[in-house]
């Protein structure tokens, strides 16, 4: 793939600005303002992906409500990573049947990978007629031109052509809160992990104009966002694609270099593809958050090997004592798959291990999902459901015990957090970020949102830390 054929004409997104001030001279005609409503399941990427479709709904003339029976357009942005996640997108878009019945105008679309995935898009064309738009990750920058066409004229739309992919620049961001921000460095994948759907329906790996994003961070910090997140399928891969003597390295480093008191996160990051210079730079870097989500997988190298991730398990442990050795305080996060097909309970001995040996502060865990297209899905199995599950709880049981070990470490420490929102649980008023990311609990008056603050950690458990601000101030 060329890069000339990456990157969407600003011809073509005139064209799209066109659509939003036609589809907001229809908003401005009706007597109340519309009405829009956007759910999100998935991975961080999804969430930008969804800021920029509420950026073109503002454009659009459209408010936004919580409230599906309030809503004129209801769009719903799908995941195709796990089996679950589309089964509760089909059974919530099933229970809008009686949202429209009622208001027969609401226009409802299905956005994200999944409707990316054929045989979901074709479930969606037979099965829920009361669905008016659906389109892949590829088209997003053309919601404006669908809305429109099925305003005017009410018919289906799907959108859902197999494509490599694009960069649409310049799209509007309506994004959720003032602290924190997603910024995407990059879009698809190019290692096809054999269980992973996630090449076939981001396309291939694409970066982003190094300048457009140091612009887009810049403008963040001026507008008071403290913590920010480059985003990608594979960070560790940016840049190859462009023909500029640039990696994620440099790119990082450049955005540290921007002037601020704000943090900087990635993710997420591929151990393939995880250099020395990468960690080097982490550990240079003062804003660079000192936390890494740096996914292994399973602990069995022929595992490994059948999934197509590229390393062994002693070059990610290696890997790990590297980083440690540059970033002694390093938060460390992982993703694991239990019961990917023909793994034995032996084999699973050799995860169990590789997490002692790192303990990891926490774990996204999972058992494995077939998914329609992938060569695991055809893969045979050799373990029962019940055993794949009972391996999952031993696994889910001991990182516990290793998370709620390493959060007691943090008890009588004094450590920097941004606080960031209001407590929901009704216990703590307040919630906070470390700069490792961990999540802590306090007491305080709201005027302490938004800013840095100094914490004394006085008790711990296995999900979350919990303390007192000891400063009165931000720093």
């Amino acid at each position: 793939m060329e890069r000339k054929t990456v990157i969407i004409s600003q011809e073509a997104l005139e064209e799209q600005r066109d659509y939003c001030a036609r589809v907001r001279a229809i908003s401005q005609g009706r007597p109340n303002a519309p009405l829009a409503l956007v759910d999100t399941y998935g991975c961080q990427q999804n969430e930008a992906d969804s800021e920029r479709i509420r950026g073109l709904l503002e454009e659009m003339g459209y408010g936004f409500t919580d409230v599906e029976q309030e809503a004129d357009v209801i769009v719903i942005n799908t995941c195709a990573v796990r089996e679950h996640a589309e089964m509760r997108v089909l059974g919530n878009v099933g229970a809008l049947t009686h949202t429209k019945k009622k208001k027969p105008d609401q226009i409802i679309c299905l956005c994200g990978c999944a409707m990316q995935e054929p045989h979901m898009a074709e479930k969606i064309r037979r099965s829920f007629r009361h669905v008016d738009l659906v389109f892949g990750p590829h088209v997003l920058w053309k919601f404006p031109q669908f809305l429109f066409e099925i305003l005017t004229h009410r018919g289906r739309i799907f959108s859902t052509e197999a494509s490599d992919g694009n960069i649409a620049e310049g799209l509007p961001v309506v994004r959720q809160g003032t602290l924190k921000a997603w910024v995407s460095i990059m879009y698809g994948c190019n290692n096809f992990c054999t269980y992973c759907i996630v090449p076939y329906v981001r396309g291939r790996e694409r970066s982003r104009d190094p300048q457009r994003i140091l612009d887009e961070v810049r403008q963040l910090v001026a507008e008071g966002y403290k913590d920010i997140t480059l985003l990608g399928q594979n960070v560790n891969s940016y840049g190859k694609d462009l023909g500029l003597s640039i990696d994620f390295a440099d790119l990082l480093r450049a955005c540290n270099d921007i002037p601020g008191d704000f943090l900087l996160r990635f993710m997420t990051s591929h151990p393939k593809d995880a250099t020395q210079k990468l960690f080097e730079t982490m550990a240079a870097c003062e804003k660079v958050a000192p936390s890494l989500h740096l996914p292994f997988q399973a602990g069995s190298d022929r595992v490994l090997r059948a999934m197509n991730r590229g390393y062994t398990s002693a070059q990610y442990l290696d890997q790990i004592r590297r980083l440690r050795a540059l970033i002694p305080e390093i938060v460390l996060t992982s993703d694991v798959i239990v019961g990917f097909p023909g793994e034995t309970t032996q084999e699973f001995e050799d995860t169990l291990k590789l997490i002692e040996e790192v303990r990891f502060d926490a774990l996204f865990t999972f058992i494995y999902s077939p998914r329609e297209g992938t060569p695991a899905a055809k893969m045979a199995d050799v373990l029962t459901k019940q055993e794949k599950s009972a391996n999952f709880q031993r696994l889910v049981a001991r990182q516990n015990e290793i998370s709620a070990e390493r959060h007691a470490a943090y008890v009588g420490r004094t450590l920097r957090v941004l606080v960031d929102g209001k407590n929901t649980d009704g216990r703590h008023a307040l919630t906070a970020r470390t700069d490792g990311g961990r999540l802590v609990h306090l007491d305080g008056g709201e005027e302490l949102i938004g800013a840095f603050h100094t914490c004394r950690i006085t008790r711990a458990s296995n999900w979350a830390l919990f303390g007192e601000i000891i400063d009165g101030e931000g720093t």
